[in-house]
C-alpha cells in the first residue's frame, strides 16, 4: 500500500493526531549515543501503552550508527510494509572526517589505532580525489557493522578478534563536496544510494590520499525528499505519541 500524505507526521503535523495501528510514517531527529533500535523501542513502547495494547508493528527504514545523528524514518502498522521503499530513496549527509589516523571501527568510537602523515595533503590533491569518489564505486562495508558473515553479523565477530571478510558491492555515491579544510579535519556533505557506508567513505577517502582518515561525526539530513529540519525530537515524538492516543 503507498504511503498517502496525510499519514505522514513531522514537526508541521505535530498538532495532527496518527492511526498507529493503519500506519503512520514518522519523521525521527535521532539523538547522539542511541541507536536506531533504541528509537523504535521507545516509540513502540509508547504506543502500546497509550493504546492499552500488548503488540504493534514498528520499524525503521534505514539504520543510524550511534555516533550519527539526524533522520530515521519510522514505520508502524501496516506502513511496515514500506519500509524496504523507503529504504531505496537517496540519502544525503553532513559531517567530518579526520586524517592523519585510523581506527577500528573507521570513526570515533575507538581511540586511533595508527597515525598516518598529512603533511603532503593540499586542498588541490583533497579536491582531485574527491572527484574520483563520485560515481558508481565499489565499497567494502565496515567489519563493525551489520552485514552478515556466515550467517552472523559483522561486528559480532569483530568483537569477538574473529577474523572478518567482506565482499565489495557497488553503491551509487551522486555528491561528494568538500565544505571546508581545517587540518586535519575536512567538513563534508555527500548524497548517495542506498547501501552507502560513509565509514567506509572516510576510510577509503584517506587511504586514496595516501594517508588515514576516519568519521569523527556524521549527521542524515534527508532521504529522499523527507529533511531532518521537518524531523521530531524525542520529546516532541512522545508528545505527540501521547495527543494521537489520547484521541482514540
Amino acid at each position: 500500500m503507498p504511503v498517502l500524505p496525510d499519514q505522514i507526521f513531522g514537526k508541521k503535523q505535530s498538532e495532527c493526531s496518527a492511526d498507529f495501528l493503519s500506519g503512520a510514517v514518522l519523521l525521527i531527529d535521532k539523538p547522539l549515543e542511541w541507536t536506531s533500535f533504541d528509537v523504535v523501542n521507545k516509540i513502540r513502547s509508547r504506543i502500546r501503552y497509550g493504546l492499552g495494547i500488548k503488540k504493534i508493528k514498528v520499524g525503521h527504514a534505514g539504520t543510524l550508527d550511534p555516533l550519527a545523528t539526524g533522520l530515521l524514518i519510522v514505520c508502524t502498522g501496516k506502513l511496515t510494509k514500506e519500509i524496504d521503499s523507503l529504504q531505496a530513496m537517496i540519502k544525503k549527509y553532513s559531517g567530518t572526517i579526520t586524517l592523519g589516523a585510523t581506527t577500528p571501527t573507521c570513526d570515533s568510537e575507538f581511540e586511533p589505532d595508527a597515525h598516518f602523515p598529512t603533511a603532503h595533503i593540499t586542498p588541490e590533491l583533497i579536491d582531485q580525489h574527491r572527484k574520483s569518489f563520485i560515481g558508481t564505486i565499489e565499497q567494502v562495508p565496515p567489519i563493525y557493522s551489520a552485514i552478515k558473515v556466515n550467517g552472523r553479523k559483522a561486528y559480532q565477530l569483530a568483537r569477538k578478534g574473529d577474523e572478518v571478510e567482506i565482499k565489495p558491492r557497488k553503491i551509487e555515491i551522486y555528491d561528494f563536496k568538500i565544505a571546508s579544510i581545517d587540518m586535519p579535519t575536512l567538513t563534508f556533505s555527500c548524497t548517495c544510494s542506498k547501501g552507502t557506508y560513509i565509514r567506509s567513505l572516510a576510510r577509503d577517502f584517506g587511504l586514496s590520499l595516501n594517508s588515514g582518515a576516519y568519521l569523527s561525526s556524521l549527521r542524515r539530513e534527508s532521504i529522499g525528499d523527507f529533511s531532518v529540519k521537518d524531523a521530531f525530537n524525542i520529546e516532541e515524538i512522545v508528545a505527540f505519541i501521547d495527543h494521537s492516543v489520547a484521541s482514540v
